[in-house]
């Protein structure tokens, strides 16, 4: 059994949470693709004579460029960052399949892992009134178990519900084993691999005797606010909140512009904190990010100021400079307050349900 070293982090997590709003980092990949590597860089010594090529699998920089990664780390964490991911969004054996590198998921998360509490843990040395937290990256995976891969078959999927919660839990222990503080289940465009990434990560607490804090993440993909399963954010909230997740929230997706009407509504029914992370604007016809930072900061230090956010930051394209300038705009504001809503049974399918009056005479 691990030692439950994290037994403390909720209280911490509280306390940095309830004084003010707190700031995640920005783009990982963004940062990597300005480093300019080769394929050479990316094996490193350690995979030289890999028979697969391995640009792009940016999960081995934890071992073949760690340094490479403990700066962008760092970089975020002096822009303003209290919580910095670890450099795992595609780390479960099913999305390393693509590279042949499925046996080293474990490897590779708790390098991820280290490297991330190395930077951290510099910081809250640093400013140990400000302490910096660790969220394990825990992304959808590249293979969905609500849609068919086959137009001509709806009902085939490539990979069972038992497979997924199988590389989850696997990623969950690996993370847990590297130091990180929270499990971050995000860029959720399926609701069924996220409540299999829930499945796994509860799996993973009662078999190691630790719990840490859940945030989980929607991926809103259409402007009808649902994600590629088709849920709405109303729907994703009422399926996941047993679970009890310290935030719920959305990232990527689109810019804070297309993403506000989405926020308001989660807003206003999410009985836990509200953490949004949106992209730089939408992608340029290179697919690159042209939103300026002090453009992305103005519009989320205004939802700040509205009462919508608890914790924000930046997904694809933001740049410890999107970071500095979101952290310099909600500096001071007060965090949200969750909602209490009526207890009354909500439901959700695609759609969400409320059942009220329900009582018989």
């Amino acid at each position: 059994m691990t030692d439950p070293i994290k037994t403390d982090v909720f209280d911490r997590l509280e306390t940095a949470a309830t004084a003010r709003i707190l700031i995640m980092d920005g783009a990982m990949g963004t940062m990597i693709q300005r480093e300019g590597l080769t394929e050479a860089d990316f094996r490193g010594s350690q995979y030289a004579d890999w028979p697969s090529d391995l640009k792009g699998n940016n999960e081995i920089l934890c071992v073949t460029q760690p340094d490479i990664i403990e700066k962008i780390h760092e970089e975020f964490l002096a822009a303003g960052a209290d919580i910095i991911e670890t450099n795992t969004f595609n780390c479960t054996r099913i999305s390393l399949a693509d590279y042949d590198m499925q046996a080293l998921a474990r490897e590779l998360n708790i390098a991820a892992a280290t490297r991330a509490r190395v930077a951290a843990d510099n910081w809250t040395t640093k400013t140990p009134e400000r302490p910096r937290f660790v969220a394990g990256a825990i992304g959808p995976m590249n293979k969905t178990l609500s849609i068919s891969p086959d137009v001509n078959n709806p009902g085939y999927r490539a990979v069972t519900f038992d497979e997924v919660v199988e590389a989850y839990k696997e990623q969950v222990a690996a993370l847990i084993e590297g130091g990180v503080d929270i499990l971050l289940i995000e860029t959720i465009f399926d609701s069924l691999n996220a409540k299999a990434a829930i499945f796994a990560a509860e799996d993973v607490f009662e078999e190691m005797g630790v719990r840490l804090p859940l945030m989980i993440s929607f991926t809103v993909t259409d402007m009808s606010g649902r994600n590629l399963s088709g849920q709405t954010v109303e729907a994703f909230w009422y399926s996941v909140k047993h679970a009890k997740p310290f935030t719920i929230g959305l990232n990527c997706a689109f810019g804070a512009e297309h993403l506000r009407p989405h926020a308001v509504a989660l807003s206003a029914i999410a009985e836990t904190r509200v953490c949004v992370y949106p992209n730089a604007g939408l992608p340029n016809e290179l697919g690159e990010y042209d939103e300026l930072p002090e453009d992305t900061a103005a519009q989320l230090g205004a939802w700040a100021e509205e009462g919508l956010l608890n914790i924000t930051g930046g997904c694809c394209g933001t740049t410890p400079d999107h970071i500095r300038a979101i952290a310099e705009a909600v500096d001071g504001v007060s965090p949200r307050k969750p909602v209490a809503l009526d207890p009354v049974m909500r439901l959700s399918g695609i759609d969400p349900v409320t059942l009220v009056n329900m009582v018989a005479e």
